[in-house]
């Protein structure tokens, strides 16, 4: 059975897995992400890979980078959450390792991984939204990853919710992921354990007191506990992630969204609130069917997945 090595480069982390043709990682690897040094991280994708091909045959390596890639699979335009601008990524890569690599946008490949072998399975009009440091988007549109003229298509955090709103890493301002993301949600839980201490005594203890202590793996404890200032910091960016699904099921008509990254483990706590937007806001509710609205199923995992795949089909 072919193996191919996939890596998924976050703000915070470089995770890689070997991967078979069924889409089952058979050996993993993790390590930090230096995200001002690309050179370090460069290095540290070529420490992951040769670790795992000492102990596998595989044929090529797909990488998930956040961030705008290329048409050519190949280079690293822009990510907001890194240091790259116009960095040869594949090049850079295949020096190291010695294998073929292909580089994708990070969301792309949860995407495609999520309709191949997850959540998305036979749906041919799907839309993932994946909710890390950052919000990512993936499009497959009849059957087929849609990347764009450029390559950069479904870049959906950058799309403005808020004119004028928060200032976001790509310059601009009032963009979908400075309101629906793992960081809006630790600000949004922050703010609100800061003027309302009442409403969030277990998500206060879980931080040791400490307000700008809370974590997002936090606020899904809490939020599961009862505690309300958890519950509503994912109402609140459940309903922005609900305005924005609803915008786009007016431009693209899917048939699902699916919610990943590491956001969505919290499942329900941030899949109703976002369901329930969308089912209010879609245009012409009455007249047609809403597209439906899944966690991802195969989770953290999604990108490596995601990304081998797509190498071992280049």
């Amino acid at each position: 059975m072919a193996l191919a090595i996939g890596v998924d480069i976050g703000g915070t982390k470089v995770a890689a897995g070997v991967v078979d043709e069924r889409g089952g990682i058979v050996s993993s690897a993790r390590r930090d992400t230096p995200s001002r040094d690309p050179a370090k991280i460069e290095e540290i994708i070529g420490d992951v890979v040769r670790e795992l091909q000492a102990s596998h045959q595989v044929e090529a390596v797909g990488i998930g980078a956040a961030g705008f890639v290329d048409s050519s699979r190949s280079t690293v335009i822009f990510a907001p959450n890194l240091a790259w601008r116009d960095e040869p990524l594949r090049a850079a890569v295949e020096n190291r390792c010695g294998l073929p690599v292909v580089v994708e946008n990070d969301a792309n490949a949860a995407a495609w991984a999520e309709a191949r072998f997850g959540a998305g399975r036979g749906q041919k009009y799907l839309v993932i939204l994946t909710l890390g440091t950052g919000l990512g988007g993936g499009l497959v549109i009849d059957g087929e990853l849609y990347r764009g003229r450029l390559g950069i298509a479904a870049e959906l955090g950058h799309v403005t919710v808020e004119p004028g709103g928060r200032r976001c890493g790509c310059g601009g301002r009032g963009c979908w992921e400075r309101y629906a993301s793992g960081r809006a949600l630790v600000r949004e839980a922050q703010e609100l354990a800061s003027l309302s201490p009442a409403i969030a005594s277990r998500l206060l203890e879980l931080a040791g007191g400490e307000p700008e202590a809370i974590t997002g793996q936090a606020i899904t404890q809490a939020a599961q506990e009862g505690d309300e200032a958890a519950l509503e910091a994912f109402r609140v960016v459940g309903t922005w992630l609900g305005h924005g699904m609803a915008a786009l099921a007016a431009v693209l008509d899917p048939g699902m969204f699916v919610l990943g990254g590491g956001v969505s483990a919290a499942g329900d706590l941030l899949r109703e609130p976002a369901a329930r937007t969308l089912q209010e806001r879609i245009t012409a509710r009455a007249y047609r069917e809403v597209p439906s609205v899944r966690i991802a199923e195969l989770g953290p995992e999604a990108g490596i997945v995601g990304a081998a795949d797509l190498a071992r089909h280049r």
